[in-house]
């Protein structure tokens, strides 16, 4: 399904500005541009730093949530769930734009702050205010992802472990996160694809001070008019993402042969 469009998108990137439809010169001079230049790399080492914190902060935030939900009677469990995703029923930009006024100076974390003797701050435009922005809107995709691997596990294995001398610590080592490695993987897919490409997030909450690839992107086909450069990144980074699923599914197929 993805395929054509990729396909479209390289072609087009190869396709020099200015060309009729007639008449094109095929060219590899957009992505010899994007590799050449310091500034686009650091952009993109900056986005996959920021998609690692993200995705890090998701799994440490998210498993024991997960965790919790997984553990709790089967009507707690539901409401549990719904409180999860009802914020996921307004839309993203809404959610990030609310998140202006809870940062910026005189806002609710400030105010909270000040009562400790933090005085006048201001976490918007940091990297800080992007990996807030980031792990609250992707967060429950981690949460929902971990918590489906947990509830499919059967109890009678922890009764197991436990009957065979095991502590609550190694059941868990032993048992329950073995069997949870899927649902990590499937959580860190779904965080980290979104979060390399986002680009109202950091737009919003970073302002210019945290530009990401997203941005440079978004800025080439709306700003600049650079169509042709903007979709020679977009192929970069559809490819870098393909290789990184691909490796992801390789370890998750090992750690499965290794638990089997």
């Amino acid at each position: 399904m993805l395929l054509l469009p990729m396909l479209l998108i390289l072609f087009y990137s190869l396709i020099k500005p200015g060309n009729t439809i007639v008449s094109f010169q095929v060219t590899l001079a957009n992505y010899v541009k994007f590799f050449t230049d310091k500034d686009f790399l650091l952009i993109l080492w900056r986005s996959l730093s920021i998609a690692l914190k993200t995705t890090a902060l998701c799994l440490i935030l998210g498993y024991p949530i997960a965790y919790f939900i997984a553990r709790s009677p089967q009507k707690l469990q539901s409401t549990l769930i719904m409180l999860i995703t009802v914020p996921m029923w307004i839309n993203m930009l809404v959610r990030t734009y609310a998140w202006i006024g809870i940062l910026t100076k005189g806002g609710l974390v400030s105010t909270i702050l000040s009562w400790f003797g933090f005085q006048d701050v201001d976490l918007m435009y940091t990297q800080t205010a992007v990996l807030i922005g980031m792990v609250y809107n992707y967060l429950p995709f981690m949460i929902l992802q971990i918590n489906t691997s947990l509830s499919k596990m059967d109890p009678s294995l922890l009764e197991a472990a436990s009957d065979l001398g095991a502590s609550p610590v190694q059941s868990f080592l032993r048992v329950t996160l073995p069997l949870s490695v899927p649902g990590i993987v499937s959580g860190i897919t779904l965080v980290f694809l979104p979060a390399v490409s986002a680009f109202f997030i950091p737009k919003l909450l970073g302002g210019g001070s945290w530009f990401l690839i997203g941005n440079v992107i978004e800025n080439q086909f709306i700003t600049v008019g650079e169509w042709n450069f903007g979709s020679a990144i977009s192929v970069i980074m559809a490819i870098i993402m393909m290789l990184l699923m691909s490796l992801v599914r390789k370890v998750d197929s090992k750690g499965k042969k290794e638990a089997a």
